[in-house]
């Protein structure tokens, strides 16, 4: 079937990219992103996505890139609502004839009016029907862990703006928390961490290149560097400043301590005979943030339980939403009710 008359499609709301899918494969991912113009003080949206991401830290007087999300939630509903838009018809899943069914990701943990937020800007979207997954539950999906049996299954999805950990068996959620940082915490690490070092500040894109280029979550056997331009504190003046993964190791150090006290957490809170199963099967690992290099390393050796990145640690937990659609009869019960 053609993605035109695709009718489920699986969406992750993210803070930095949003992702659509059909079952079988991903067809958009954009930056969340929207730059506005006001005029009278009224915002008018002139580029989102792709085109918005090319703005960052670019823009003159008068416009303003804003991420509508913040940490995983709606901080935004009206441009939220309007990207949401944007990307359904860049996506060409439906048409005013055969719009789509979408199961759509939040943070595990979100309040009722977080949850009916993301619901009534996908519906407003161009939905005929919207349903809410928890990202963890999504991305296990996608993961092709077998969450179907009695048996505990554990994922941790590290996303740009939060940490969700999860144990997962009989298509529920037995235990989870939610983190409300993630890679753009790491990325204000790093600027915080240059700015005191050397009295330069780094823009939080280079901060994302530099963690992208050199960064770690433990110390490397051979030392990477990186030399990155930023403006000196005091001068205002650009200056060069050569920076090597022990630096990042060390910047990043506390933000990655408090996510795995997320993780660890979680383990504390489910029941033995699942965690006994965890032990054996590990703990899978999914999001950007999960990529940064000694991730998996630094998750076993600190909570003892072996760590492993997922395959498409990206795509996952869209790929899981579409799928989920046709999942709903199984997992109705364990979705998120708007109240």
């Amino acid at each position: 079937m053609s993605p035109w008359f695709s009718q489920d499609i699986g969406v992750d709301l993210g803070t930095e990219k949003t992702r659509i899918a059909v079952p079988e494969r991903v067809l958009l991912e954009e930056a969340t992103l929207a730059v506005l113009a006001f005029e009278d003080d009224v915002p008018r949206i002139v580029a989102s996505g792709e085109e918005a991401e090319t703005m960052l830290g670019r823009v003159p007087e008068g416009l303003e890139v804003v991420r509508p999300l913040h940490h995983g939630v709606i901080a935004y509903y009206e441009i939220t609502e309007a990207l949401l838009r944007y990307l359904v018809r860049k996506s060409r899943v439906g048409s005013w004839l055969f719009r789509p069914r979408a199961m759509i990701t939040v943070p595990h943990g979100v309040t009722s009016v977080e949850q009916r937020a993301v619901y009534e800007a996908m519906l407003r979207a161009g939905a005929r029907e919207v349903y809410l997954i928890q990202a963890p539950l999504a991305a296990a999906i996608g993961a092709d862990l077998p969450i179907g049996t009695p048996a505990g299954n554990m994922i941790v999805c590290m996303g740009a703006g939060a940490t969700q950990a999860a144990v997962i068996a009989m298509y529920g959620i037995v235990s989870a928390e939610t983190l409300r940082k993630g890679g753009q915490d790491l990325n204000e690490a790093i600027v915080n961490y240059v700015r005191k070092k050397y009295g330069v500040i780094l823009g939080p894109t280079t901060a994302e290149e530099v963690k992208r280029a050199i960064g770690a979550a433990v110390p490397l056997e051979e030392e990477l560097s990186i030399e990155v331009q930023g403006q000196h504190q005091v001068t205002g003046l650009p200056k060069a400043v050569t920076l090597v993964t022990s630096e990042i190791v060390e910047a990043i150090y506390d933000v990655l301590q408090e996510m795995v006290a997320t993780v660890q957490k979680v383990i504390e809170q489910s029941p033995p005979e699942l965690v006994s199963d965890i032990i054996d099967r590990g703990v899978a690992l999914c999001g950007g943030t999960a990529l940064l290099r000694g991730m998996d390393r630094l998750m076993t050796k600190e909570l003892g339980v072996p760590a492993y990145l997922v395959d498409q640690p990206l795509h996952c937990t869209v790929l899981g939403a579409a799928r989920a659609v046709a999942l709903y009869p199984r997992l109705r019960r364990h979705l998120p009710r708007l109240m």
